[in-house]
């Protein structure tokens, strides 16, 4: 491998290492020679699999080394383990020369265990067993609550106010009803503002949904 690019590849992992931190190992490997064995050149945050300059090779660079090496693409973010068994999130990246030889391996393992371990701690804490759909706010006051309420009767519906029929108010309408909203004073004004009815009208409409509601 060429000077400056190795170079270039020692102080890039450098760089990568101090963003990402400690947990976060970047190895160079230099397979241009015909020291495979010993193929690790530069290694940041060595630590993590317990390698050091000198060490190798690795399981990808044997997979450059035979078989079809044209056939080998970066492989990013997938899952690997230490001896320890310590779990990494990995990516290889091949380098090849200008006839598309592997010539190098530059690769990441980000030791995620600890994350993992927070992760399944998180998880029971956010999951949720309802099947209402999307993530609710929670309002400061009545007019914010009744304003959600208005916008979620029209995505009940799934169409804006100017296209809704008589049928596709008095579905909204119910749904208002059904969840308090002519509770909240003055709410009647407001809602027949929003829907372009009288009040009368409003009224109407929450009659005929409950009539529908009646059993036959």
């Amino acid at each position: 491998m060429k000077e400056n690019m190795l170079t270039f590849l020692k102080q890039l992992a450098r760089g990568i290492a101090q963003q990402f931190g400690p947990s976060c190992e970047v190895v160079v490997h230099d397979l241009s020679g015909d020291n495979a064995e010993h193929s690790i050149v530069a290694i940041e945050n060595g630590h993590v699999t317990h390698r050091k300059v000198g060490d190798g090779p690795s399981m990808a660079v044997l997979e450059a080394l035979s078989g079809k090496p044209e056939k080998l693409h970066t492989d990013g973010s997938y899952l690997t383990k230490t001896k320890d068994g310590r779990i990494l999130k990995s990516t290889t990246i091949y380098i090849r020369d200008e006839q598309q030889k592997i010539i190098g391996i530059f690769s990441l393992n980000f030791d995620i265990t600890e994350l993992m371990m927070v992760s399944n701690a998180i998880n029971p804490l956010v999951s949720i067993t309802s099947q209402k759909g999307e993530t609710g706010s929670i309002p400061h006051n009545v007019t914010e609550l009744l304003q959600e309420l208005i916008e979620e009767s029209t995505r009940q519906v799934g169409k804006p106010v100017p296209l809704m029929t008589r049928d596709d108010k008095i579905r909204a309408i119910k749904f208002l009803n059904d969840h308090g909203a002519l509770l909240i004073t003055k709410a009647g004004d407001k809602i027949s503002k929003y829907f372009g009815i009288s009040k009368y009208t409003l009224y109407s409409y929450i009659d005929s949904s409950n009539d529908d509601d009646a059993p036959v």
